[in-house]
């Protein structure tokens, strides 16, 4: 009997191929064509076979934690040594050999555009920039009944009450 064309696809090196793949963000669509098959039919196997599913979100969950991790240090700020090296030329070996001349600390500032980001997606209540306001039906209908009779019943002269008058 043939072996279905999927079973190749659970022996642990593939496995560890789709991780890979996933892990590089390729998407199901790339995947499938990687593997020479439709995405209905990927889709089809994730749903059948486990192995091929926790692959590929195994892989998908690493880089999106490292993608994480990136955008959280820069919308913090971070500090890094940069070793500056100088070539020197050894007379000897008749080549160059390089050594630390200095290290420098340098500090990447805190980016705003990355910590709205992360705002925005991490508590979008407090910070989406649609905020859904509550309105007072009752308090208004007041106003609605006095517009309404000014349309519908003008008078010259006639003074519309403040809000403190009411």
């Amino acid at each position: 009997m043939a072996k279905g064309r999927y079973q190749k696809w659970l022996e642990p090196d593939s496995l560890l191929l789709l991780r890979a793949w996933a892990r590089d963000g390729l998407t199901d669509e790339q995947i499938a064509s990687n593997i020479g098959i439709n995405v209905k039919t990927l889709y089809d196997w994730k749903n059948k076979y486990g192995n091929i599913c926790n692959a590929l979100k195994s892989g998908k969950e690493v880089i999106d934690i490292q993608v994480e991790n990136a955008l959280l240090k820069r919308a913090l700020g971070y500090k890094f040594t940069e070793v500056i090296k100088e070539s020197i030329y050894n007379p000897k070996t008749e080549r160059f050999e390089f050594r630390v001349s200095k290290e420098v600390v340098k500090e990447v500032q805190p980016d705003t555009t990355a910590q709205i980001f992360w705002l925005k997606n991490r508590k979008p209540h407090d910070w989406r920039d649609k905020q859904k306001l509550l309105v007072d039906i009752n308090g208004m209908n007041d106003s609605i009944k006095t517009l309404s009779d000014l349309i519908n019943n003008p008078v010259e002269d006639r003074e519309i009450p403040e809000d403190d008058e009411k």
